[in-house]
């Protein structure tokens, strides 16, 4: 080898240029290479066909794309089924609805609408656009809320929705996938102007630690967050939507947030507390939850149990300084129709239910709630027979008294309404009041006989009477 080498070397020598130029060429194919890859790989990241396709979204035209002068604070969700869809009813319903402009929100997918996603970048908005349109034929404030998420992005098949992984979380890899679909609805519906993110923490429950993993939510929000910013500023963006479970005794987890009503979970508490240290921004706060406690019960009664509202919304606005909304709120000892009839509420009266409610959205109002939305529960009369909580009759569309409730407190007590004074000559009976009405609710199941603002009006049992005030303020 030696030798052989050596008689290379003494024999004529090879120009040396050939090589040069070959190596040359060589690294600047390398060069090339790695430089479309890497720019491959920043246009998938900048530009992956889903978040193309989101900008290419076409924006929806809808019959009224203005809200009200005053936002009406009071409102409802929309769920599985909508009077808006029942052909028998849709006629008066619509009327109905439409009397009185309420806050209307509701879900992107599930709860009433299809998965708007189903393939990457491949969006199906049929089902939503008609939600949305319902809400804008009925003068309804709209709002958003940005859950639930396609099965692609949490584990499952592009084109397939299972919907009993409804309640699943996108997983983080797919954080940024989520975030674009919450753009490309907001350029679908630029009329809407409000957005929550998620529900109810599903599926970030960390059964390993007992604890809500407020790690991950808020990771999810500050993604979405400023993917909505990004379309326009000036949309407004809330969260965390957490369940607000409270406890009489036996809880795992006290917290100072307390009352006769019971203690407030401490593990919502530390939730809370780490979204708002840890959040990009937010324009109003977002919690929900019931006037019962954990196990079901309603301390010291139905009407003392719902303190808690204005409790914990106050406790909310101290800790934030934000706007407040209840996403969800149930002063029933039950949030929907069991028909197993396990429901208590089905063994009052229906006066009795509306006394409850009426007080309830006067705790709300009182703590200095900003929204409050009641779920519904429509169901056409295939479906269910009866709807003794919904807002609409499932018999002829016409509003029950809850509706005709939520649609006087949105007219006489919208959003900044200023509060003045009010005396009540008995405890039994709540008073709530503005400068040209007063609302006054008989809380027990006898007539009464009191003094409201100086004059005397008699309330039959449970009675919720609107009157001006005495002095013709």
């Amino acid at each position: 080898m030696g030798g052989r080498r050596g008689r290379h070397a003494r024999g004529r020598r090879s120009p040396r240029w050939p090589v040069a130029v070959a190596l040359l060429a060589l690294a600047v194919v390398c060069a090339g290479a790695i430089l479309g890859v890497a720019a491959l790989r920043r246009d998938a990241r900048q530009e992956s066909p889903s978040a193309a396709a989101a900008a290419r979204v076409t924006p929806l035209t809808v019959s009224r794309t203005a809200e009200p002068v005053q936002w009406p604070r009071w409102g409802l969700t929309h769920t599985q089924y909508t009077p808006g869809d029942d052909e028998r009813v849709a006629g008066p319903a619509v009327r109905a609805l439409a009397a009185q402009p309420l806050v209307q929100n509701q879900h992107v997918m599930g709860f009433g609408a299809d998965n708007p996603e189903p393939r990457p970048g491949v969006f199906d908005f049929a089902s939503l656009d008609a939600r949305v349109k319902l809400m804008a034929d009925t003068g309804g404030a709209p709002v958003l809320t940005l859950c639930c998420a396609p099965d692609w992005m949490k584990g499952g098949r592009p084109g397939k929705t299972d919907w009993s992984l409804i309640e699943t979380a996108p997983r983080q890899e797919h954080f940024d996938d989520f975030a674009r679909l919450a753009a490309a609805v907001a350029r679908r519906y630029p009329h809407v102007r409000r957005f929550i993110v998620w529900n109810e923490f599903k599926g970030m429950w960390d059964d390993r630690h007992g604890e809500w993993n407020a790690v991950a939510y808020t990771e999810l929000y500050n993604r979405v967050y400023d993917a909505l910013k990004a379309v326009d500023p000036g949309i407004q963006v809330g969260g965390p939507y957490i369940p607000v479970d409270t406890y009489v005794s036996g809880s795992p987890s006290p917290s100072e947030v307390s009352g006769p009503w019971g203690s407030v979970d401490g593990r919502v508490v530390e939730a809370v507390d780490y979204w708002l240290r840890h959040k990009k921004g937010a324009d109003f706060v977002v919690v929900d939850g019931a006037a019962a406690s954990h196990d079901g019960s309603l301390k010291p009664d139905e009407f003392g149990a719902l303190g808690k509202f204005g409790a914990v919304t106050r406790w909310l606005r101290q800790r934030s300084g934000l706007p407040v909304w209840w996403a969800e709120f149930y002063p029933l000892p039950c949030s929907s129709i069991d028909p197993g009839g396990s429901c208590p509420a089905l063994q009052w009266t229906g006066e009795r239910r509306v006394a409850v409610t009426a007080a309830a959205l006067m705790e709300l109002a009182a703590g200095g709630a900003e929204t409050a939305l009641y779920w519904d529960t429509y169901a056409p009369r295939d479906k269910r027979e009866g709807c003794p909580l919904c807002l609409v009759s499932s018999d002829d569309g016409a509003p029950t008294a809850t509706l005709r409730l939520l649609q006087d407190f949105a007219h006489w007590f919208p959003a900044g309404t200023p509060l003045v004074p009010v005396t009540v000559s008995s405890p039994v009976v709540r008073a709530l009041a503005q400068e040209h009405r007063i609302v006054a609710v008989n809380t027990t199941g006898d007539v009464q006989a009191v003094s409201v603002d100086g004059g005397g009006v008699t309330l039959q049992p449970y009675e919720v009477r609107w009157m001006d005030p005495a002095g013709g303020r």
